[in-house]
Formats: structure tokens, sequence, C-alpha cells
């Protein structure tokens, strides 16, 4: 059944949606954590040190983290499997391209593929940046994120970088959103109006609010 399920496009469109509205709770809670920079480095220190213990001492050091990192990098793989297969699907059923382009299609609509590509080639630099340190200008500092998120907004592709991902972030979950709520069966004559709010909130509240770090940065609140 499961097999049946995943090569149905259905069921990919369903895989698309639940892995979505994962990966959408984490980036509300991972925005929140975000803004907690601008109370100091102490608070924004002491947040990443209690994500580490989080569970203890039931969940031995980072065992709870490393589980969030787990389920969010199947729900990535599981997105993007599925968003590249549909495109294929599709491209192979319409091999021709349109004489029009549909009138009604967004802009977040026409740009999903690209925007999905740039978050996808943003999350392995993020890592990478502040992480790993492997790409982290000014010297990585283990145990001191607040130091490192600095010294990344100090620099301007550092800012060009996560901003732009930031905006492709935002039109992705507005379309994502609306989506995801059609084609999990929430949508409805009656709800459709209230579910496009809540997508357009949503991506202006996340944007907003992951930008607001390297525009603190730059303005020297945070420093």
């Amino acid at each position: 059944m499961a097999r049946t399920m995943w090569d149905s496009s259905v069921g990919k469109k369903t895989v698309m949606a639940v892995s979505g509205v994962v990966m959408l709770l984490y980036l509300v809670a991972h925005m929140i954590g975000n803004l907690k920079i601008f109370f100091g480095a102490g608070e924004f220190n002491h947040y990443a040190h209690w994500l580490r213990t989080v569970g203890e001492p039931f969940m031995h050091y980072e065992w709870t983290l490393w589980l969030i990192r787990i389920v969010l990098v199947v729900a990535v793989v599981a997105h993007a499997t599925s968003a590249y297969q549909l495109s294929r699907r599709d491209i192979k059923a319409r091999p021709s391209k349109y004489v029009h382009k549909k009138p009604r299609a967004s802009y977040a609509t026409r740009t999903m593929r690209w925007g999905g590509t740039i978050l996808g080639l943003f999350i392995v630099w993020h890592i990478l940046d502040l992480t790993t340190g492997t790409v982290h200008s000014g010297g990585f500092q283990e145990g001191h994120p607040y130091q490192n998120v600095v010294d990344t907004f100090s620099t301007w592709y550092g800012d060009v970088i996560y901003i732009v991902a930031m905006l492709a972030l935002g039109l992705h979950v507005r379309h994502g959103f609306w989506s995801a709520a059609q084609t999990l069966g929430v949508g409805s004559r009656t709800r459709d109006r209230a579910l496009k709010i809540t997508a357009d909130v949503l991506a202006l509240l996340l944007t907003a609010g992951f930008i607001a770090v390297p525009v603190g940065v730059m303005t020297g609140v945070v420093s």
C-alpha cells in the first residue's frame, strides 16, 4: 500500500504537504529562537545551550537536538524528492511549453522550483557557516553562537546570501502553505479566503522575523 501510495501523484503531493508542514513548524520555532539575539549575548548563548540539554536527564546531551535534525533531514529529502519527481512527471506529460502562461499564476507559483533550489543551496551554506564553521568568516567559535552570528552578518556577502534566501523562503511558504492545505483537504469555499490570508501572514512574519537578525547587525542594534 505504501509503495502504491508513493508511486501515485496524489501520494507524492501528500508527502510534500506533510513534510512541508513539519518544516514550517520548525521554521516558526527557529525564527522565535533567532529573535532572542536582540536580548543580548547571554540570552542567545543560553538558548543555544538549552537546545542541547532538552530532555535531560532522560535524554542524553544533544540527543533531542539530533533527533530533531534527523526528522528535518527526512522531511527535506522527502520534500525535495517528491517535488523533483512530480516536476519530471509534469514535464513528461506535457513536453511542449504552453503558448500562453496562465494569467492567474502568481509570482510565487511560477518560481517555486527556483525557490526550492535556492533554499536547498542555502541550507548547505547555512550549516557550513554556523554549525560546522567550515565557511565561517572571522574565526568560528564553538559554543559562542552570538558572536558567530554577528561575524556572519558583518560581511556583505553573508547579508546578501541570507536575505535573498529568506525572500525566496517567504514566496515558497506563501504558495506552499496554500498548496498543502488543498492537498490535505483542508481547503473549501468557506475557508479559502482565511487560508490565503494565513499564508500571506505566515510568509510575511517569517520573512521579516528572519531578516530582522542581519538588519539588526548591519544597523548596530546587535553588536
